[in-house]
């Protein structure tokens, strides 16, 4: 019998104590369902609906409700996480183009998106496409740099310098229904049009069941004008069409100890143009990209006492994609390339509680991912990765502080070519919050966390450009800040505030660098970066039933290359990364109809190294109202909504060469019985 991987008898030893310990423990303990919900911290909220009941967590957590989103006219998952600051999205352009997100520049690998509690992986790019998941059941949007409160979570969260939660609206009934169904029409500018379903059923009193379903197809032709010196023309984008399918189903239940177990079947299919570059007159691409993507995950909870809480997953994930060129460059005229991924995931997670002022948990993941490609001697790499995390947390009345070690261990194999080495590292984290006076809701807070990241897969191996020698790229954060939430004027029902100072390197980071013959992956990079983030929400009642809530953020970052003090670009700005950008919203709540006003401020960037003049990127505002109302009759309602995007028509590139679309419009009808 063949021998396990010595990474896959750690992981898998690790995982049945972290399960057993905690059921061994509880023989001896009182059960008490009450007290298992505890354990899920409040975290700082940024939000322009309520005035939040705790504002304590030791790390930055804003938050987008379901409410928010609606009420702000966001219907698309980059679009909404622009709304955080401190993060950085990178949009190619139109509907289907890929949107990528990193927190304080330390890039989209980085950055950990979780569906559920439950990771999204993409071993091959290391950068998830969140353009991809859609708003209509998102119940909760929330971004945490560091990590949030939450200890009965997967190591693979902790690991992560910061962490994009998404979380899907749950089934709930009322006036004694057993059953909701929603049907949506969207259409709009470009040839937009979505129609998506969802239904929920109550499958006993313990039990519920939701299925979503949408579509979505647009040719993504938009107007843009070209520059070329003093003459504009205007010209139209072309292969930026994307048709794609999603849905899923979900499974929720409870048992009569009060245990949960929740579990997700997810589909997506999508074919889309990926247009290229606009360079003068040339905006020609026949570049097309084929992707599809299921997964089934579950996630069980289990309160044992009032001090034990056990959490365990398990997930099996499969994407494919197939790259497409044409040109005479290629033999027989055309490129393709082919790519497989599959991957098993396990994690369990135990809490204990042995007083109130103390948090022990244990977190122990296990994971196996392969990649298949069409090339000439494919390498077909086979990783396995343990990650553990132990934390601790002390919490009295008016402190709070929590420590993290997070321990990785990964190996892998290859048919072919060569192997590089074992990775093993320990990351730790630290962090503090603290009221100084009781009767006040003022914390200040402060962070430290060690995290890296491992190359990836096209990092190691692709083609010539590939190099098993790669080092991990580490980043280390420091962070300095502090929240505020409270009624100063008497006009207002709250006003909330918070402010963080930080500063991030980043060591061996790993770029394209010429070499003798071909470009080749290494670790070369080094980076400094600073920077300050303000957020500033508050409610104003004008009695009457009419609101106005306003929120804004605005973000000042120095992102500086300091890898060779012989360089032109030596203490030069990161390309893509503005030293300022912000976002402030307004929304008037009336009876007869709702207003929803954003603007997005950018300021200029440089999308080359140095940071001359020839290679600047100008700012830009973007301008965006909303008009909705809602209808009932009886046990159905109906929402109207209808928006104008980019209102002022602003010509401009998030990537340099990509125009974004001008002014365009969307409706909404969503109807529910």
């Amino acid at each position: 019998m063949k021998k396990l991987n010595p990474a896959i008898r750690v992981w898998v030893c690790r995982l049945v104590m972290v399960a057993l310990f905690p059921s061994m423990a509880s023989a001896q303990e009182q059960k008490d369902s009450i007290n298992g919900k505890v354990h899920q911290l409040d975290a700082v909220t940024v939000t322009a609906r309520r005035m939040p009941a705790k504002i304590t967590s030791a790390t930055s957590v804003q938050v987008l409700r379901k409410e928010d989103l609606k009420n702000l006219g966001l219907q698309n998952m980059g679009d909404a996480v622009k709304r955080f600051a401190g993060t950085n999205v990178r949009d190619y352009g139109g509907i289907g183009g890929l949107k990528t997100v990193s927190v304080r520049n330390l890039g989209a690998a980085h950055t950990a998106v979780s569906y559920d509690g439950v990771a999204i992986s993409n071993t091959q790019a290391g950068q998830i496409d969140i353009g991809r998941f859609s708003l209509d059941n998102v119940s909760n949007l929330s971004l945490a740099i560091g990590h949030d409160d939450n200890l009965l979570q997967s190591a693979r969260l902790f690991a992560s310098a910061g962490v994009l939660n998404i979380e899907t609206e749950k089934p709930h009934f009322e006036n004694g229904r057993s059953t909701f169904t929603q049907v949506q029409l969207r259409g709009g500018s470009f040839g937009y049009f979505t129609p998506a379903l969802r239904h929920w059923q109550k499958l006993g009193d313990n039990t519920r069941l939701s299925v979503d379903a949408n579509y979505l197809r647009a040719d993504g032709s938009y107007p843009f004008s070209l520059k070329n010196g003093s003459l504009v023309t205007e010209e139209k984008r072309i292969n930026s069409d994307v048709e794609s399918w999603q849905g899923e189903v979900n499974f929720f239940h409870t048992f009569q100890d009060d245990s949960e177990l929740s579990a997700k079947a997810y589909y997506y299919k999508s074919e889309r143009g990926l247009p290229g570059a606009v360079i003068l007159y040339n905006s020609a691409s026949d570049e097309r990209l084929w992707d599809e993507n299921y997964f089934a995950q579950a996630r069980y909870r289990k309160v044992f006492s009032s001090k034990w809480s056990l959490q365990a997953q398990g997930k099996y994930n499969y994407s494919w994609n197939k790259y497409e060129d044409l040109g005479p460059q290629y033999t027989g005229g055309k490129q393709t390339d082919t790519n497989r991924q599959k991957e098993y995931y396990l994690s369990a997670s135990a809490l204990y509680r042995p007083n109130d002022w103390l948090t022990f948990s244990l977190s122990q993941d296990g994971a196996i991912n392969k990649l298949h490609t069409n090339g000439l001697n494919s390498p077909e790499p086979t990783r396995y990765t343990s990650l553990t995390a132990l934390n601790a947390r002390i919490q009295t009345k008016q402190l709070k502080v929590s420590g993290t070690v997070v321990a990785t261990y990964i190996t892998e194999e290859v048919k072919a070519g060569n192997t590089p080495e074992d990775r093993k590292r320990l990351s730790p984290t630290l962090s503090a919050s603290w009221q100084p006076w009781e009767e006040e809701q003022f914390f200040v807070r402060a962070l430290y966390k060690n995290t890296f990241r491992v190359p990836t897969f096209s990092d190691l191996y692709y083609l010539r450009v590939g190099n098993t020698n790669l080092k991990p790229e580490k980043a280390t954060e420091y962070t300095l800040g502090l929240t505020w939430s409270g009624t100063p004027f008497s006009f207002t029902d709250f006003v909330s505030l918070t402010v963080d100072g930080y500063y991030n390197e980043v060591k061996d980071k790993i770029i394209a660098f010429p070499s003798t013959y071909v470009w080749k992956m290494q670790n070369y990079g080094k980076v400094h970066i600073t920077g300050i983030d303000v957020t500033l929400a508050t409610a104003i009642p004008f009695g009457n039933k009419v609101n106005l809530n306003l929120s804004g953020n605005y973000s000042w970052q120095k992102a500086l290359d300091v890898t060779n003090k012989e360089a032109k670009n030596y203490k030069h700005q990161l390309p893509y990364t503005p030293e300022h950008n912000g976002n402030v919203s307004a929304t008037l709540e009336m009876p007869w109809v709702n207003i929803g006003y954003t603007v997005t401020m950018v300021g200029k960037r440089y999308y080359l190294a140095q940071n001359i003049e020839a290679n600047e990127i100008e700012g830009y505002n973007e301008h965006t109202a909303t008009l909705w109302r809602e209808f009932k009759w009886k046990k159905c309602g109906l929402r109207l909504q209808a928006e104008i995007i980019n209102l002022t028509d602003a010509q401009y590139d998030v990537i340099k060469y990509y125009p974004m679309p001008g002014r365009s419009w969307r409706l909404t009808g969503t109807f529910n019985f």
